[in-house]
């Protein structure tokens, strides 16, 4: 770091300004808030742990973490399933390789506010439809209950961001030597044993970039739960982002607010280290 040239600081100066401004400094007045009183305005009172005390005894905030967990885990097995069957798919010899490309990317493009109509109007209006015309009741009234209201966020969440996980796994199969793929044809290995044995242990990093941000992705959703089910019914899909939001602004409770997204960063935090801790140590034995 001594060695560095004096362009090479005045370049990362404004980066390192600009996260401290953004990031640092208000996560740093954020947790001794959340000590406090504190109204968005004025903090008069010392509370000490008061507020974390209470959001542990709070029954929605406890059920926003739990729905939340039970959404990070199968989306994340969800999405990287199928960002790596689409990378396979995408990097085989085919002369339409750069249209499904592209095809499957395009929706994480879309905006997750309206993503989350588009599919609101697909669960309610086309899966109506189909109801009326086929006869299955169990297509009506997608949202109205809580698992289908999970499963719709799933599906939403996997449809929008499977193209861009794709395109983390098709950066690492397509780094894989060739003449490895080809000595073990020749000595007669299967597609199976060939993606085991090859393809699999050289794309783990892949995995573990993978894992992390659809870890941190699933935990902090919330605009397209605000704009699918607005955390309906009852406030029984709504995740942990949209319970602080609804804290701080609804009721007007910040420094309560600010206590829970404190105890929230700590659990992203431990979950998501504790993963590339676990995948990086894997990546080694294999």
């Amino acid at each position: 770091m001594k060695n560095r040239s004096l362009a090479f600081w005045l370049f990362l100066t404004p980066v390192i300004l600009g996260l401290g401004i953004v990031v640092v400094i208000p996560f740093i007045y954020g947790f001794i808030y959340s000590f406090t009183n504190w109204n968005g305005l004025t903090a008069t009172e010392f509370l000490g742990f008061q507020n974390y005390i209470n959001l542990f005894q709070e029954d929605e905030f406890m059920q926003s973490i739990w729905f939340t967990i039970k959404f990070a885990v199968v989306t994340v097995l969800l999405l990287n399933v199928f960002g790596m069957g689409l990378a396979l798919i995408v990097t085989r010899n085919i002369k339409s390789n750069n249209l499904l490309r592209t095809v499957f990317f395009m929706p994480n493009l879309i905006g997750g506010l309206i993503l989350g109509f588009i599919w609101q109007f697909i669960f309610i209006s086309v899966f109506g439809d189909i109801a009326n015309l086929t006869g299955i009741e169990g297509l009506n009234g997608w949202l109205s209950t809580t698992n289908t209201g999970f499963w719709g966020l799933v599906i939403l969440t996997a449809w929008q961001m499977a193209g861009y996980i794709m395109i983390i796994y098709i950066a690492y199969l397509e780094n894989i030597p060739k003449d490895l793929i080809e000595a073990a044809k020749i000595d007669g290995a299967s597609s199976f044993q060939r993606f085991k044995n090859i393809t699999f242990p050289l794309v783990a990093p892949a995995f573990t970039i993978s894992m992390f941000l659809t870890l941190s992705m699933s935990f902090k959703i919330y605009d397209q739960n605000l704009s699918l089910t607005n955390g309906g019914p009852f406030n029984s899909t709504q995740m942990v982002s949209m319970e602080i939001v609804r804290t701080a602004f609804s009721d007007n409770q910040m420094a309560y607010a600010q206590a829970k997204a404190v105890i929230f960063f700590l659990i992203v935090a431990v979950v998501a280290l504790t993963q590339v801790y676990y995948n990086k140590k894997r990546e080694v034995e294999m």
